[in-house]
């Protein structure tokens, strides 16, 4: 298993089929991380569609989208499950984020976040425009994450 990243690291590129809800539309594409270079990315891992913790934490971060814009920033939610599970989520809950798929936990483990049975730690990590990790929240267990407001005073500290 890979090492997670330090502050201060190059994050290594990838790409990933996602989806993201506009209107009534879930649009599928292709997000490649080096596509994303000049503003501030934040990527939150999260072990599965519709859980309760999972679900609260997507919400959390899709009704405080309008707290991260100011820093340029766009929120990917990175999880195991394929596009139509995706799709079924956002629509279910409004979420208003990209969803990206990593069914085989490629990306995940490239982050060290993998674990046995559970399949990856709960983990947030703020890249900034550079490419280079600003800050990261991996928990041991999973049931917190980081509020938007924590990722918003993150994100100040790379325009301020």
């Amino acid at each position: 298993m890979a090492n997670t990243p330090k502050i201060g690291d190059t994050v290594s590129d990838f790409r990933l089929p996602g989806g993201r809800l506009t209107g009534e539309a879930f649009h599928r594409g292709t997000y490649t991380l080096s596509e994303q270079r000049g503003k501030p990315l934040v990527l939150a891992f999260y072990p599965g569609d519709d859980t309760p913790v999972c679900t609260a934490q997507l919400c959390s971060y899709s009704d405080g989208l309008t707290q991260l814009p100011s820093a340029g920033a766009t929120v990917w939610g990175i999880s195991p499950q394929g596009l139509d599970s995706h799709d079924r989520f956002a629509r279910d809950r409004g979420l208003r984020t990209p969803l990206l798929s990593d069914p085989d936990r490629a990306v995940a483990r490239s982050f060290g976040i993998t674990l046995p049975l559970i399949g990856l730690r709960r983990s947030v990590f703020i890249i900034n425009s550079t490419g280079h990790l600003h800050w990261k929240h991996v928990t041991a267990v999973g049931a917190t994450y980081p509020p938007p407001a924590t990722l918003s005073a993150q994100l100040a500290e790379l325009t301020g």
